[in-house]
Parts: C-alpha cells; sequence; structure tokens
C-alpha cells in the first residue's frame, strides 16, 4: 500500500502536466503498475494532494490518517462550554435546537438566582452560540452522562385481562420484580 501510494504521489505530478494524449498513455501505465480501474486511477491522480471530507473529516487525498487542522482559533473557550455544559445539566439534558431558544431568558435567571456567574463577553457568546453547535460541543458529555439503552418494551395490561389467574393480592405494576408471563407458554411454544 506505501508503494501504490508513493508511486502515485509521482505519476500524479506526471499526470497534472501532461496533455491529453500523453494522459492516456501516463493512465494505462498506472492501471498496469497498481492494479486499479481506470476510471478510480484518473480520479485518484487528478485528486491527490487536494482536501476531501471523509466521514465529516478533512483529509487530503493520499494519506488518508494526515487529517487537516484548523489555524482559524477557537470562537468559543473552556470558560463558554463549562457555563454550557451546566446549564444543560440545569434544564435536564435538553437538546441544543430547546436549549438554543431559552438562554436569552434563562441566563439572566440563572444569574438572579446565584447559579452561574458569567463575564459579559462570555454571557455574549453563550446568547450568540447555535443549536448545531451546542450540540458538538455537549456530544462528548451527552454521551458520558446518558450512556444508557433505550427499552422498546412497556409493560402491558394484555396478559392481566387474557388470563384468568388466582392471586392472593392485588396486581402491582410498579413494584420491582413484576414480571408478566403466559402461563400457557412452555419453552417458547404454546402448549
Amino acid at each position: 500500500m506505501k508503494e501504490r501510494q508513493s508511486v502515485t504521489s509521482v505519476v500524479a505530478v506526471r499526470y497534472r502536466r501532461a496533455g491529453k494524449r500523453n494522459k492516456g498513455r501516463i493512465l494505462d501505465e498506472f492501471t498496469q503498475l497498481t492494479g486499479y480501474n481506470r476510471s478510480y486511477a484518473s480520479w485518484v491522480l487528478r485528486s491527490v494532494g487536494k482536501r476531501i471530507r471523509i466521514n465529516n473529516k478533512l483529509v487530503i487525498v493520499g494519506d488518508r490518517r494526515k487529517e487537516i487542522r484548523r489555524n482559524k482559533p477557537r470562537s468559543y473557550d473552556e470558560k463558554v462550554l463549562s457555563a454550557l455544559r451546566k446549564i444543560w445539566v440545569i434544564m435536564d439534558c435538553i437538546c441544543g435546537k430547546r436549549l438554543e431558544g431559552v438562554l436569552g431568558e434563562l441566563i439572566p435567571v440563572l444569574e438572579e438566582h446565584g447559579e452561574i456567574e458569567l463575564d459579559a463577553a462570555t454571557k455574549q457568546k453563550l446568547l450568540n452560540i447555535s443549536a448545531s453547535t451546542i450540540d458538538r460541543a455537549l456530544s462528548p458529555e451527552r454521551k458520558r452522562l446518558l450512556n444508557r439503552t433505550r427499552s422498546r418494551t412497556r409493560p402491558g395490561t394484555l396478559l392481566k385481562h387474557k388470563i384468568p389467574i388466582k392471586t392472593f393480592s392485588e396486581w402491582d405494576d410498579q413494584k420491582p420484580g413484576f414480571v408478566e408471563i403466559d402461563p400457557r407458554l412452555r419453552g417458547g411454544r404454546l402448549w
């Protein structure tokens, strides 16, 4: 694979400089050497060194391990993110779209009651943050705090009404350990 990458980077320079007739020859040579089909080979030679998005990450074609680093400084520093996390927990972990809508009303109330203390710059950044940025910033925290699966089954009353049962006490659905079982089932089959 490393040999293919090194050959690709060398041939790509020749391919870009060549005219239309020579590009065909270079492409034939390259497909025989690497085993790529012709259309993929032409795409690789055209796009080596260019930036593309793979799995929501910008990478340079030819070296997928090399991720492009941002030169732009982050807009929201750790003070803003920690205040956002605290507000999110206070609001019972609601989604970013709903949180964005209530931040304008919520921040003054929380400051008034002494729940959070924010300087003017942090407060302004919290008021300007978008819903998608909130979701991106809180995704690691959401995974850490809300790491539970959702059960699809719900307790029902179907079996209570269908099967006559003698009990010594009333049904208590709220008690831990409550189970509904069809007594006609044995080993997964009706008998």
